[in-house]
């Protein structure tokens, strides 16, 4: 063997590697001079050890299928009109849709029209028939129904992960879990309160004709067109600047949504010193707001979130541009969350926090320096036994053990992957298995001695013997890991990453570092004789 063969050169190699990722991680405040020459971010913390928010959100689904059939009945309507079809409602009722029209000779056209021309797969079947008039009852397919459900879900993730991101909050988790839910986990986070509110939003801005024709009287005796609906108004007094709430009446059907909006953002109310939202339409959103403003000059345009109107001013005139606000004495937070989740777009259904758990940064702290303490005591009652126990092979083992170790936070921070809790037990749980090996290597090897053989022979006979088995251990684990991989969420998952990475490192380490080091003192220092 020469001095330093390529075993030799690759574990430098490496070596020089994980020290140029780590710098970043354990040297903190580098100078921006300094911090540019590093093209690794340090070692990221998970929630648990740096502290932050673990929310699980359930996504009402049987509301976004509502709101698809509703959209369903709207085109319907659409259609009809413009055919003269005439209707007496159109109304989702039961997870169908219920047309009732006074003309029964026409609709064989209206059945063609909705199965040939809008749906290709409903089924119809008569509910009622009077002298009067005639019912059907629209009714989809199953697999229509779940796919809708299951595209409410994907888009709320998504939702949610542009809210989360124009929030600010880096290196955030969120994925779903089971049929409906949502895991959001925000690491690190300042106002968790604030998140939340901003993921549970669920941002439906509709635009809607008020009925001034709908009396108090009529509101009192419960005397309510069927096309209209009572809905709370958000109502400021400038001088004083306090809110009072009213009812007013609004026609059920928008005259647009926040589906066309293109872009929201704060801005100030020069003459109140207050911040308002302003919204701007896309292309189609602006024509669609030109029309509906010029029908409707002389009558008042709610404008609706989440089912609060927060302003009904009259339209005075046509409106181009497809400019629009919403003012309501917000403070600049409240101004801004809204416009963040008007730009991240409406969530498909509403969603409800089934589970809140918040980690304060000194219990994070906390879990830190225990699982620091933990993964120290380990270590240094490994040194001792090994040392005590196997000598100078015991030395030998713990100086690859470092490397071990050095090797695997470097792959992790290179990986971008998240230490958490969990984790650090992966590490302490890698730091039993590299001295397994060890051990496994060793006590082949004093076997070996016991039967007369030179340090020479004793060593490849004690490395040969036991490679198998070592791999075997090895392979078993990593299988255990990928399950957990595969299956767990959270930090289980960071134990699973963190037991994989040191299945690999300790492989190498054990097998070739170890390996490469006796190599060098029976071919180079000539040994005759090992302390084990």
């Amino acid at each position: 063997m020469k001095k330093f063969d390529w075993r030799f050169i690759l574990i430098f190699i490496f070596l020089l590697a994980s020290v140029y990722i780590l710098i970043p991680t354990f040297v903190k405040n580098l100078p921006k001079d300094v911090k540019k020459f590093f093209l690794v971010e340090p070692v990221k913390l998970g929630l648990d050890l740096q502290g932050g928010i673990h929310v699980l959100l359930e996504v009402d689904t049987k509301k976004a299928y509502e709101a698809d059939l509703l959209s369903k009945a709207s085109q319907i309507k659409d259609t009809f009109t413009k055919k003269n079809l005439i209707y007496e409602s159109i109304k989702v009722e039961n997870e169908g849709i219920l047309i009732t029209t006074p003309f029964k000779e026409k609709w064989n056209e209206m059945e063609r029209i909705i199965t040939k021309e809008l749906f290709s797969k409903v089924d119809i079947s008569r509910v009622k028939e009077d002298t009067v008039s005639v019912s059907y009852r629209l009714e989809f397919d199953s697999k229509m129904k779940e796919q809708i459900e299951q595209s409410a879900v994907k888009q709320a993730l998504e939702t949610i992960r542009n809210r989360i991101d124009q929030f600010g909050v880096a290196e955030p988790i969120i994925h779903t879990q089971g049929k409906d839910n949502i895991v959001v986990e925000l690491p690190g986070i300042k106002e968790p309160k604030r998140a939340i509110e901003l993921m549970g939003k669920t941002a439906m801005l509709e635009f809607k004709l008020v009925r001034d024709d709908v009396t108090p009287d009529m509101i009192a005796k419960g005397n309510i067109p069927p096309e209209v609906e009572l809905i709370p108004e958000r109502r400021v007094n400038r001088e004083t600047g306090e809110i009072q709430q009213y009812t007013i009446a609004v026609n059920k059907e928008p005259l647009i949504t926040g589906r066309l909006l293109q872009d929201a953002a704060v801005r100030i109310n020069n003459q109140f010193n207050q911040p308002y939202v302003w919204m701007k339409f896309n292309s189609e959103g602006a024509r669609v707001f030109e029309r509906v403003t010029g029908e409707n000059v002389g009558k008042r345009m709610a404008v609706i979130l989440d089912g609060v109107s927060y302003s009904s001013p009259v339209i005075r005139d046509r409106i181009g541009g497809g400019e629009a606000v919403i003012e309501g004495n917000f403070d600049h937070k409240e101004a801004s969350d809204l416009a963040i989740v008007l730009r991240a777009g409406s969530l498909p259904a509403p969603v409800k926090v089934i589970q809140n758990i918040t980690v304060g940064p000194t219990l994070g702290m906390d879990s830190i320096k225990k699982g620091f303490v933990s993964a120290i005591v380990a270590f240094i009652a490994v040194l001792i036994f090994m040392i005590i126990y196997y000598k100078k092979a015991g030395l030998i083992a713990i100086t690859v053990l470092i490397l071990n170790l050095l090797y695997l936070l470097a792959v992790v921070a290179a990986m971008r992957a998240t230490l958490t809790l969990p984790g650090i037990a992966g590490i302490i749980l890698m730091i039993g298995m590299g001295v397994d090996s060890n051990v496994l290597i060793f006590e082949r090897i004093k076997e070996e001695f016991g039967i007369g053989k030179t340090v020479k022979s004793a060593v490849e006979s004690g490395f040969k013997n036991a490679f198998w088995t070592i791999v075997d251990s090895h392979i078993t684990t990593l299988i255990t890991a990928a399950i957990l991989f595969q299956f767990g969420t959270g930090p289980i998952k960071g134990f699973a990453v963190t037991l994989t990475i040191g299945i690999a490192i300790n492989l190498f380490t054990v097998l070739v570092g170890t390996k490469t080091v006796y190599d060098y003192l029976i071919w180079n220092k000539k040994i005759t004789s090992l302390s084990i």
